[in-house]
Order: structure tokens, then C-alpha cells, then sequence
């Protein structure tokens, strides 16, 4: 599937997804911000981490929590992870 398919299928998926869940569709920037978070959590902690982590975040923002400051609170904790998480 070409890359420009394979977006337009994502972006109809989010849309769907958001109307069914009764929230509102992610900008551009959102999804840019949850992504590059995803990809330092996959990254730098562990990939299971990275929609792990991705829900967390949600579940913060739908409590209140600021959703630009939460992203960057966990970028900064998944960026320094790298090499200090040990597996318990």
C-alpha cells in the first residue's frame, strides 16, 4: 500500500475513531507530537511501551492533565531512559 493510501486510510480511521469514541479529531500536531512520542518511547524504553505509553498519556489529558506539558514531561522521561531502565 503506497504511503499516500496508507494515509488517507489513517486519517479516515481517526476520524472514525473519534466520532465513535465522542471526542474530538486530532490536529496535525497532535498526531505529530503523539508519534514523536511513540517513537522515543519505542526507541529508548521498549516498543510495547510505546501505545502503553501513548494511552497513559491519554488517560492524564482526560483527568485534566495538560496534553502539551504531559507529552513533554514523558518525552524527557522516555529520552533519558535509554540504558537506565533495567528489566524486573
Amino acid at each position: 500500500m503506497s504511503d499516500e493510501r496508507s494515509g488517507a486510510r489513517l486519517d479516515t480511521w481517526l476520524d472514525e475513531a473519534a466520532r465513535t469514541l465522542g471526542v474530538p479529531s486530532l490536529t496535525v500536531d497532535e498526531r505529530t507530537a503523539i508519534l514523536a512520542l511513540a517513537r522515543d518511547v519505542a526507541h529508548n524504553v521498549a516498543r510495547p511501551g510505546a501505545p502503553l505509553t501513548a494511552f497513559l498519556l491519554g488517560l492524564a489529558i482526560g483527568r485534566g492533565a495538560d496534553p502539551q506539558h504531559s507529552r513533554e514531561v514523558l518525552t524527557r522521561l522516555a529520552t533519558r531512559a535509554e540504558g537506565t531502565i533495567e528489566a524486573g
